[in-house]
């Protein structure tokens, strides 16, 4: 038997209706074993390091959604993160290699299904990126827009919640591909926060525009002020009334990759949408993914991005926070606009 410590995890205390709150969620202290118990065969244990802080985690807090597995309630939820492995009964995995992945918002995580996890081969760059631009919302992005959207040089390019992870990752993809392209983001109205992520939509990321959509009070007149000739290609990551506009400002044989919809996951009666009558006529390809079913392509997306990286043609932005007693705090905070770029929760340094 190993050594036992002490193992902070945050767990979910009850369903979720509406918007996740804080209160859903409380940190609880248990012990582990800093030993794969035996018997316990193609296993790893895990220090965590950074934690993953995502937009889908509140759709598992919620019960009703029979296409997603909800989290049990007393039990750690999940997520992606990056670790240390301490111990390994897997033969593809060793004691102190740095692995990404689905683990557990913990300090310590027992992976009884190390598939769900990838080796870090390239420690030159900071861990956290493998949160981001080198994980989960790297792929998203990469998988989304070219594998889905097919750009062509010259086309117009709309990114919506274009400040956070994966919108930040479209925007600049889009420039390398020579695109005219414009991002919205938000905070609460004329706030700092908004005017910071607008400013770096433009000036860090290099959005040829950007806008506070918060500001706008009717979003078809703002589409038409920035695309007076229409959107060839629209990364879709808020839903409702934007996604209405956006289809009724959509040239002829548009593409729509419907990365995720953020403005229907914290209510409790998803809103309907006008103008689908457009898909038809104006021949719009709309279609949704997930990333977890492209992985086998990630070799590919490290291939492209790698070099972007490390020639600093391409920049990354995070919004890091200290300690797991921050992580309830930064889950509710990525729907009221309160982080800027990708949101990490740092649990221990290596």
């Amino acid at each position: 038997m190993g050594e036992e410590i002490s193992n902070k995890q945050v767990i979910l205390n009850n369903y979720v209706k509406a918007y996740v709150k804080e209160s859903d969620m409380s940190l609880r202290t248990s012990k582990i074993q800093l030993k794969i118990p035996s018997g316990c065969d193609d296993a790893v244990l895990l220090k965590n390091l950074y934690l993953s802080i995502d937009p889908f985690i509140p759709k598992h807090m919620k019960k009703e959604e029979n296409y997603i597995t909800p989290y049990k309630l007393n039990s750690p939820i999940f997520g992606y993160g990056v670790s240390k492995v301490l111990d390994s009964s897997h033969p593809n995995f060793k004691m102190g290699e740095l692995v990404w992945g689905f683990i557990y918002l913990e300090e310590y995580s027992l992976i009884k299904d190390p598939n769900v996890l990838f080796k870090v081969h390239d420690k030159d760059l900071p861990l956290s990126y493998y949160t981001g631009i080198l994980g989960m919302p790297g792929m998203t992005a990469y998988v989304g827009f070219f594998e889905f959207c097919s750009p062509k040089k010259g086309e117009t390019v709309y990114v919506s919640a274009a400040s956070g992870a994966i919108g930040q990752l479209v925007g600049q993809f889009a420039k390398n591909a020579g695109c005219y392209v414009v991002g919205s983001a938000g905070s609460k109205e004329k706030s700092v926060v908004a005017l910071m992520k607008v400013d770096l939509l433009k000036n860090k990321f290099g959005f040829d525009e950007a806008f506070n959509y918060k500001e706008e009070q009717d979003y078809n007149a703002a589409l038409k002020r920035y695309f007076p000739d229409g959107i060839d290609i629209y990364f879709e990551n808020v839903g409702g009334k934007m996604l209405e506009a956006v289809l009724s400002n959509m040239r002829l044989y548009g593409r729509v990759a419907v990365c995720g919809m953020i403005s229907q996951y914290n209510i409790e009666q998803h809103e309907g949408v006008h103008n689908l009558l457009y898909i038809l006529t104006k021949r719009i390809r709309m279609e949704g993914y997930y990333v977890t079913d492209h992985y086998h392509i990630y070799p590919k997306y490290l291939e492209m991005v790698m070099p972007l990286i490390k020639e600093e043609k391409i920049a990354y932005v995070e919004d890091i926070v200290e300690g797991i007693e921050s992580v309830p705090g930064a889950i509710v905070g990525l729907f009221s606009g309160r982080n800027v770029g990708k949101q990490v929760v740092v649990v221990a340094r290596e």
